[in-house]
């Protein structure tokens, strides 16, 4: 087929204009863009909120989304249920503070005896953990009877079994006493 010079100049608008919706199905915060749904062989989540993680209430640490299956309320999102954490950082960290944080917000929202329970669980997922950069995004994905799937980037690190463990974890940003109220709030579409 012969492309005539009004084509050419068409061409790319149009391309242009079938990939705007594909887009337009997000939700950015602070230039960042998330997905509406993450779908794994078999789960379908449904993006719950998006927020944006301030330190020392001025900060921009970074911005998180949550996902879980359509119809879940907030109570329910440390059960036993299909769930995912993205996190993208704005600041390089390393990746051996993320275990110092992990250890200190978890024994904040876990019992001491179910920390026992799952402290192997916790050793491995902190030893997975790599540096970061600015623009980098760490995701976790619980699914039932699986465990808690920890991402850099997109790329696998492990995957920790047990639904105890992914409660004690998610309970860091969505517990009784997560790092930053705010956050968890506007995770869980309240704000």
């Amino acid at each position: 087929m012969k492309i005539n010079n009004t084509m050419r100049f068409l061409l790319p608008a149009m391309v242009m204009a079938l990939l705007v919706p594909v887009v337009a199905q997000g939700t950015v915060i602070e230039n960042v863009q998330f997905d509406t749904a993450y779908e794994a062989p078999g789960v379908r989540l449904a993006l719950q909120g998006t927020g944006l993680f301030r330190y020392m209430k001025f900060i921009k640490a970074y911005v998180g989304a949550l996902y879980h299956e359509e119809g879940l309320g907030p109570e329910d999102i440390l059960g036993d249920r299909p769930k995912r954490l993205e996190v993208e950082y704005f600041h390089a960290l390393k990746g051996e503070d993320f275990g110092k944080v992990t250890d200190r917000f978890m024994a904040r929202n876990v019992d001491a005896e179910t920390l026992g329970r799952i402290r192997p669980q916790v050793e491995y997922h902190n030893s997975l953990y790599r540096d970061v950069r600015p623009g980098d995004r760490y995701a976790l994905t619980y699914i039932p009877g699986r465990g808690t799937e920890l991402s850099l980037n997109g790329d696998a690190l492990g995957v920790i079994p047990g639904a105890e463990f992914a409660a004690a974890l998610f309970s860091m940003w969505l517990g009784d006493d997560p790092m930053n109220a705010d956050f968890k709030q506007q995770l869980l579409g309240a704000k």
